[in-house]
């Protein structure tokens, strides 16, 4: 999203014609395309916008909607980041990095901090987003209300008139069922008082991250063609009742590799005897725990060594 400067620009665009593409890998035209439906997904917070998705050189789930807006907000002085369900180093996010890196010729980066734009699948950075950042997320299913009307028809008209009453039902029957709300991913929210929108398939413990985030969030979905966003600075509610409030998913401990709490972790199979730890999802955060531990224990042997001395 920054402004590409020229020089950079034409050296990227002479790159990605040598390799037979259009910067980005899409044409200008489909871009544009794009950039309305973004503007007026922007101008309608939560609201779902069509548009006419592109085929891709990947199959659909594999993250199509996310990439085309990707593609259509990138600019040549862009730094991108790709996680998939928090990790770099992932198929998925691997082959998205590798996809812009051979087509647009921009620089990447595992690191939240350095990053201009973000394209996630199913998690959100535990690093604090700033302003200037887009996280564009990978949604398989856009429709919140898909699995409890599945009239397309019936979702618009519920949407249009503001009926989430079935939605509240669905809750509800979590409780009697359960005693609580048991939803723990794709949980759905209310966004700037209006809309309720499917988050994609986040844990419910990333759903705060969302409200008044001074980062431009958008929603691709390549397979139903719709585009919807949040942006800087929006209320987002997740939807609960009053006698039964919100929470996010607890763990009873720390993460295995560097210490961290209250983030969320991931829980690995080590051997066949049932062995298991848990470790951060995000490998960006644990990497960057644990470079700050280790400098901070150089520091403190090189203090030692020096009262030594």
């Amino acid at each position: 999203m920054n402004p590409p400067n020229p020089a950079v620009a034409r050296a990227t665009v002479t790159v990605s014609a040598g390799a037979g593409y259009n910067f980005a890998y899409l044409d200008e035209g489909t871009k544009r395309m794009i950039r309305r439906a973004i503007l007026k997904a922007i101008a309608i917070p939560g609201y779902q916008v069509p548009f006419a998705a592109r085929e891709m050189p990947m199959p659909y789930g594999w993250g199509t909607g996310g990439v085309q807006v990707t593609a259509a907000i990138l600019g040549a002085a862009d730094v991108l980041k790709v996680i998939d369900q928090g990790a770099d180093d992932t198929t998925n996010a691997v082959s998205i990095r590798r996809f812009f890196t051979a087509t647009a010729g921009i620089a990447t980066t595992t690191r939240t901090a350095e990053a201009t734009v973000i394209q996630t699948r199913h998690r959100i950075p535990e690093a604090p987003l700033a302003e200037g950042q887009v996280l564009v997320y990978q949604v398989p299913i856009p429709e919140p209300l898909r699995f409890l009307e599945p009239r397309e028809t019936e979702t618009r008209q519920l949407h249009a008139l503001a009926e989430y009453g079935l939605m509240h039902v669905k809750l509800y029957e979590d409780i009697a069922r359960h005693g609580h709300i048991a939803t723990t991913y794709a949980y759905p929210v209310e966004v700037a008082g209006r809309y309720v929108m499917d988050p994609s398939p986040t844990p419910k413990f990333d759903n705060p991250k969302m409200d008044d985030c001074p980062a431009l969030q958008l929603f691709g979905a390549g397979r139903e063609k719709r585009i919807y966003a949040i942006p800087p600075y929006t209320r987002v509610r997740s939807l609960d009742f009053e006698d039964h409030p919100f929470r996010v998913q607890r763990f009873d401990r720390p993460c295995a590799l560097c210490g961290a709490e209250d983030v969320y972790l991931d829980e690995v199979v080590l051997d066949d005897a049932g062995g298991r730890m848990f470790v951060c999802s995000d490998t960006d955060h644990c990497e960057t725990r644990l470079g700050e531990t280790r400098l901070a224990e150089t520091r403190l042997a090189d203090g030692h060594t020096g009262e030594a001395a």
